[in-house]
């Protein structure tokens, strides 16, 4: 029988994401073990359907920025599409399939993004 749980708590209905060091909400993080960068530096822009209840959204997969410039840039191709979108996880969802134009705005602002999927 385990005496120490391996896991813990990783989301909770009242504050939402927590950190998994200090179990306080990402946002009021006092250890920051959070402010590692989720991307790898390859920027993929995909096409996804798959358990949206067929409706299209463009993935950004790969980027290397914290979270705050990661919104901001969200916050760019939503305007440039000029639909709307999320950023959960390190991956920017734009609603639609805006693959063409998030690629053509990436590399305007200087990034190489490459086309992933279908």
């Amino acid at each position: 029988m385990r005496s120490k749980s391996s896991g813990g708590l990783v989301y909770s209905t009242e504050v939402g994401r927590t950190c998994p060091a200090c179990r306080q909400a990402i946002a009021a993080c006092i250890c920051k073990a959070q402010t590692t960068m989720a991307g790898d530096g390859q920027i993929r822009v995909s096409r996804q359907t798959k358990g949206r209840g067929g409706k299209t959204v463009t993935l950004v997969k790969g980027l290397a920025l914290d979270p705050p410039a990661l919104a901001q840039l969200g916050k760019q191709l939503r305007s440039a599409c000029g639909s709307g979108g999320t950023v959960k996880d390190g991956v920017i969802e734009i609603q639609g399939d805006h693959c063409d134009l998030v690629m053509a705005t990436l590399s305007n602002s200087g990034l190489s993004p490459k086309r992933s999927g279908s």
